[in-house]
């Protein structure tokens, strides 16, 4: 029997099998939020044999086989959702709505696949479900040939060819395709954020976001790549990691042309043109060009090092630093070079090592242009301008021998009986 589906505006017409099976036994219904319908949908069917759709709205002369989808129909024009959640007091037009909405704070998931076990709290997103199983896609667009699941996400698709957007937010009056969307967008005027963890109690405006974040407390990395077997907890993430493998960069800096696997990168790097630091500490005032950083200096106040290691006990401010330290203890050199076979443990340091084979030389001094391969070189590099700026500034070259203890620290000529710092600077350097 064909799997009902529920929204918020209308209810799906049974497919003709499941109105011909509930027609020879009525007593054969579903769960307690479909059973209405179902009644409904069966008093319809038994009327198609001598009449057509009898019940017409007034408003937009849509036709219906039976007056309670007429009624409810209706309220698609006068808003009316008398339904309401007594948890979040969020509000439906149909009751078999509320009823599904209701296992959001339940946790009820009476649909469970067979052949992997997972749970769904509503029957459409479990029939969609089992075709990842079967791998049908019955539903063909015409114009580009892709393949869907289910009509409705073909229609949708549909909408990328013609542009439609007719979900529209009546507060900013943005746009969107769908209409999940759209109730999504809401949620930023709202501030309503209905997903919570019971583990940490953060809260999110939207499920996929909830989901990837449950991920966090599980360990779970269900997306894997299948050239080096490597996880991921999200499926973006594993579309990037595979660029690695593609050498596909397909975000380019407008400026230097310098292309990037993802656009949070891409745009990471554009601050470098910039200079912008929107960041700031509220306790030291340095400031940070990424969100990140700032959030990882903010411990250096704290004295918090999360990050702890399982065979020395050190501990770090940030995740990075703690892998960077575990390959002293693995030996692990992941990063090798497909020129010469030389490999490296940190990524950053084979980054720079390919330049000697591009001749790539990203970091300019901005007082003589002369350039270099890693930023490193480049501040040895400026040291010459500095020392050059503070030589002008002494009469001779025993005065600059003077000066210069005071940017090193050293202290050539010390007495070995009395320890007292001569300032007079040997004659036989």
């Amino acid at each position: 029997m064909a799997e009902l589906q529920v929204d918020d505006n209308t209810s799906s017409r049974m497919t003709s099998s499941a109105e011909e099976e509930t027609c020879k036994n009525p007593d054969r219904l579903y769960d307690d939020g479909e059973k209405s319908i179902i009644r409904e949908q069966l008093d319809q069917h038994q009327s198609t044999a001598t009449i057509g759709k009898p019940h017409t709205c007034d408003q937009c002369e849509k036709s219906f086989w039976g007056s309670g989808n007429l009624k409810i129909h209706k309220r698609t024009h006068t808003g009316e959702k008398p339904f309401t959640c007594d948890q979040c007091e969020k509000r439906f037009s149909h009751s078999d709505s509320l009823k599904v909405h209701q296992r959001i704070h339940t946790g009820e998931k009476p649909f469970t696949c067979e052949q992997c076990e997972k749970s769904f709290s509503i029957s459409s997103n479990f029939k969609v479900h089992q075709q990842t199983h079967t791998g049908e896609k019955p539903f063909t667009c015409e114009q580009c040939e892709k393949s869907f699941w289910s009509s409705g996400i073909l229609k949708r698709h549909k909408r990328t060819h013609t542009g439609e957007k007719p979900f529209t937010c009546d507060q900013c009056e943005k746009s969107f395709i769908q209409s999940a969307d759209l109730k999504v967008h809401l949620r930023t005027h709202t501030g309503e954020k209905p997903y919570s963890c019971d583990q940490c109690e953060k809260s999110f405006s939207h499920s996929s976001h909830f989901k990837v974040h449950q991920r966090t407390h599980t360990g779970e990395k269900p997306f894997t790549c299948d050239q080096c077997e490597k996880s991921f907890s999200r499926s973006d993430s594993l579309k990037i990691h595979q660029r690695t493998h593609t050498g596909e960069n397909p975000f380019t800096c407008d400026q230097c042309e310098k292309s990037f696997t993802d656009s949070r990168s891409l745009k990471r790097h554009q601050i470098i043109h910039t200079g912008e630091k929107p960041f700031t500490c509220d306790q030291c005032g340095k400031s940070f060009s990424q969100s990140g950083h700032l959030k990882i200096h903010k411990r250096t106040h704290m004295g918090e090092n999360p990050f702890t290691c399982d065979q020395c006990e050190k501990s770090f401010t940030d995740s990075r630093s703690l892998k960077r330290h575990q390959i002293i203890h693995t030996g692990e050199k992941p990063f090798t070079c497909d020129q010469c076979g030389k490999s490296f443990s940190q990524s950053g340091h084979f980054k720079v090592h390919q330049r000697t084979h591009t001749g790539e030389k990203p970091y300019s001094c901005d007082q003589c242009e002369k350039s270099f391969k890693d930023s490193r070189s480049l501040k040895r590099h400026q040291r010459i301008h500095s020392f050059d700026q503070w030589k002008k500034e002494f009469s001779d070259s025993y005065s600059v021998k003077l000066h210069q203890p005071t940017h090193t620290g050293e202290k050539p000529d010390v007495c070995a009986h009395c320890e007292e710092f001569q300032k007079t600077p040997s004659l036989v350097h």
